[in-house]
């Protein structure tokens, strides 16, 4: 099947499998230990691979990052998870048994806009609760709480316009309901977040949360998502903003060209590679040493310096070589790599073919 006729079935097969949650509103499995499986999953069109062999695992309720460059496979394999694709090869496990949508209760929030532009957010609110087989009075409740969380009140709930004293017009229209055209980029992202919570789900997906957000609504998704990890829910991220996912996920995988190119918890896959990132300062310019002592510096801001070393052992070298010659040292800090250094370095080849 071609790419476009993959595109074309997409969103029947999406409606379809939401339809189906609409048959019994998916219950909380309270106090049993859940668990994701990924299975050899994989995808081609035609001849092109565009998923090879994914494999990870969530064990326990958490973040788990999916990343990749621009192209790797991330959205399609999310998509191949949530059958809304088909898949060559491979299975999706909730607590043993294939994830179905109208049995697991997913959220999903797609990184792509998916609302209907000419109707109100309101009957798109309550439509889309339905098909996750929420009763209106209950979807009503659960609108409410979230339209005050992520301060979108005001767009779907039209009031009386207001005099120069705040008393309300005698004749007065009422403002119209707001459709989603009518919405910036960061506030339709906000109804879409809402529709993606709304079932309070089990799994929630994330497919690039934090896009079109300004700081100050970062932070509001960022209290978001900390409270659903609190609530002991198994979250999937993708993003490409890696100080979110370092501050989030306990376990990444980087997808590069449709492979995984690197998995494992985040914390011991840094500390594999050591502290070789040298942060220092002094009081005069240091850089004839650095050179004698063979480092790569990385950057330089007058008397700031970043360095690249081999470890601990090499640190140390270069500090007695500074000591010896006389040189206040203001800083002297070693650390890991960072996530976007890590990513960089495994992924980064993708830019050069």
């Amino acid at each position: 099947m071609s790419i476009e006729d993959e595109n074309r079935s997409l969103r029947a097969k999406s409606k379809q499998n939401l339809s189906n949650c609409a048959i019994l509103l998916p219950t909380k499995e309270g106090d049993l230990q859940m668990s994701l499986v990924v299975k050899n999953l994989s995808k081609k069109y035609g001849e092109k691979t565009v998923v090879e062999n994914l494999n990870f695992e969530m064990k326990e309720p958490g973040v788990f990052a999916l990343l990749g460059t621009n192209g790797a496979g991330k959205t399609t394999s999310i998509r191949m998870m949530l059958n809304m694709l088909s898949r060559d090869t491979g299975e999706v496990l909730w607590n043993g048994a294939p994830l179905n949508t109208a049995t697991c209760n997913v959220g999903y929030l797609a990184e792509e806009r998916g609302l209907y532009p000419k109707y109100t957010l309101m009957d798109q609110l309550i439509y889309f609760a339905g098909l996750r087989g929420i009763p209106r009075a209950e979807a009503k409740k659960r609108i409410r709480y979230w339209s005050e969380r992520l301060e979108v009140e005001e767009y779907l709930y039209p009031q009386t316009p207001k005099s120069e004293d705040g008393k309300k017009k005698k004749r007065g229209k009422v403002q119209a309901p707001k459709k989603a055209d009518q919405l910036s980029k960061g506030n339709q992202q906000k109804i879409q977040f809402m529709t993606a919570l709304l079932p309070d789900p089990d799994l929630l997906i994330l497919d690039e949360p934090l896009s079109g957000l300004d700081p100050v609504n970062t932070d509001l998704f960022k209290d978001i998502i900390r409270d659903e990890i609190a609530k002991g829910k198994y979250l999937i991220m993708s993003s490409h903003q890696m100080a979110t996912v370092e501050e989030f996920c306990t376990d990444i995988i980087i997808l590069n060209r449709s492979r995984t190119v690197l998995s494992g918890h985040l914390n011991d896959i840094k500390k594999s590679y050591g502290r070789i990132n040298l942060m220092l300062k002094t009081e005069t310019d240091v850089t004839d040493l650095i050179r004698r002592e063979g480092l790569m510096l990385v950057s330089a801001k007058e008397t700031e310096y970043q360095i690249k070393v081999s470890g601990d052992e090499q640190a140390n070298r270069f500090l007695k070589l500074l000591i010896e010659n006389g040189v206040t040292v203001v800083t002297f800090s070693l650390r890991e790599p960072s996530l976007h250094e890590i990513f960089v370095e495994k992924a980064g080849d993708a830019h050069e073919a």
